[in-house]
């Protein structure tokens, strides 16, 4: 009996060590981010400081792609791995004030017959975590709890304010309130992306003993242009917008400092893969955000729409101070992390990414991805090589080489007739693999998108 209890004993201590050796992921999404608004990005104006040195220590991503150019479809594509095309998740947000037919409302949200990292990583014997904006369904059946995440604090809607509800900040949507777990809300009296920071912190020491996965989903920084005064006096010679604009990026660059500088101090450092990118690109007009050298803004297929900044840093594994020049998708975040925890990327099924790890690492020195697509309603775009066409309902399709012409600003199409056919009828063909959209805009938002894209079709620097 004694030498049985002694091999429970055993297996068990041996098996505890195993969980501990896995590494812990923490992964920081910002929100409608300028895809030049960084230091390291080559911004002369923005300070961040932290995510800078972030870079330094990692690997910086040159052409990294969300699957959408709005946040909830991009979120929805990052949490399964899939084209959230293919479940019907069309390039509209929830809960839809901007949609009609189908689904509306409460009922819209990402299907809960699909599966997110949240549920794979749990398999693997994870603790998971999301800290800040869902973004994925308002109705409890999409609660961030019952998606395969053991804890949550922030908000079910896609934007609130940064400050506490009260008399003098009214709120009437309930989605936005913050709320811990499930079901129970409270607001903080900090400035949200300090709340964030604080709790994100505290689940690093909490669930340090084992490994976990964190995804610090940040609303900063998404309207309302909300800043601190301390922060908006560090900009005295900016104006309007683009100064408050610079105070809630470094808001948001300081409190990611903070969360680093918790892994630095418990000992996780090495331990511990971190990945920070933005969710789609920066919405000039709305927040003064800046995507140059790219084309375009959030809610268009323009490179300024669905190109975004992308870091990855894990010691020992990643090569600091290197750079990654192939075009990766945010659905390898789903295969990556998957192998990363111990499982088997090639047994994943109907997943649309790929595992980064051989490409990273120079095991394999192809390009994750020869095509990558976009649809949203009757405009679509696909990129194969360095070739992108874009397709549009009111002008004929555009041709870009994106290798010689990264603002695209040299439209090929007229010159190449049959690389415009080669690439309509590819992308045709992945749109037959899709589902019907379960929701979709109204037709007044999709022209408000044409105009948008229209007065950005040149880079602003």
């Amino acid at each position: 009996m004694r030498l049985f209890c002694f091999f429970v004993l055993f297996v068990l201590a041996q098996a505890a060590v195993a969980a501990q050796t896995k590494p812990n992921i923490l992964f920081i999404l910002s929100d409608d981010a300028g895809y030049a608004d960084f230091g390291y990005q080559g911004s002369n104006v923005m300070r961040t400081p932290n995510i800078d040195q972030l870079a330094q220590e990692g690997m910086v991503f040159d052409q990294a792609y969300v699957t959408a150019a709005t946040c909830g479809p991009s979120r929805a594509g990052i949490l399964t791995g899939r084209y959230q095309q293919k479940f019907g998740f069309e390039e509209n947000n929830v809960p839809g004030y901007m949609s009609e037919g189908g689904l509306m409302g409460d009922e819209m949200g990402l299907p809960v017959e699909e599966k997110t990292l949240g549920n794979y990583l749990q398999e693997q014997g994870y603790t998971t975590g999301i800290i800040g904006k869902w973004h994925q369904g308002n109705a409890d059946r999409y609660h961030p709890t019952k998606r395969g995440f053991d804890y949550f604090y922030g908000f079910r809607g896609g934007a609130r304010s940064y400050y506490a509800f009260s008399e003098s900040n009214p709120n009437h949507r309930p989605e936005d309130y913050l709320e811990r777990g499930f079901g129970n809300f409270a607001e903080s009296p900090l400035y949200l992306t300090d709340a964030l920071a604080n709790d994100a912190i505290e689940f690093i020491k909490r669930e340090q003993g084992s490994p976990f996965f964190l995804f610090l989903s940040f609303n900063a920084v998404h309207s309302p242009m909300e800043a601190r005064e301390e922060d908006l006096a560090q900009f005295p010679n900016l104006k309007d917008k683009r100064r408050t604009l610079a105070a809630m990026n470094l808001a948001m660059d300081r409190a990611i400092g903070r969360v680093l500088a918790t892994l630095e101090n418990e000992g996780l450092n090495e331990s511990t893969l971190v990945i920070y990118s933005n969710d789609n690109g920066g919405p000039s007009d709305d927040n003064a955000s800046d995507n140059s050298p790219l084309a375009g803004t959030k809610a268009n297929h323009l490179e300024g729409g669905i190109r975004v900044p992308f870091i990855a840093r894990w010691p020992d594994n990643i090569n600091a101070g290197s750079r990654y020049s192939h075009p990766i998708s945010m659905l390898d975040l789903l295969p990556t992390f998957y192998t990363v925890a111990g499982g088997d990327s090639e047994t994943l099924n109907e997943i649309d990414g790929v595992n980064l790890i051989p490409y990273i690492t120079h095991k394999n020195n192809a390009r994750p991805h020869q095509t990558l697509y976009w649809k949203k309603e009757n405009r679509a775009a696909i990129r194969d090589g360095d070739w992108k066409l874009l397709r549009f309902p009111d002008r004929p399709a555009e041709l870009y080489r994106l290798d010689k012409d990264i603002s695209e600003q040299n439209n090929l199409a007229e010159h190449n007739p049959k690389k415009v056919r080669e690439l309509y009828k590819k992308l045709f063909a992945w749109e037959l693999t899709l589902k019907r959209p379960r929701w979709q805009l109204k037709r007044q938002y999709e022209g408000d998108a044409i105009e948008r894209m229209d007065s950005y079709r040149h880079p602003q620097r």
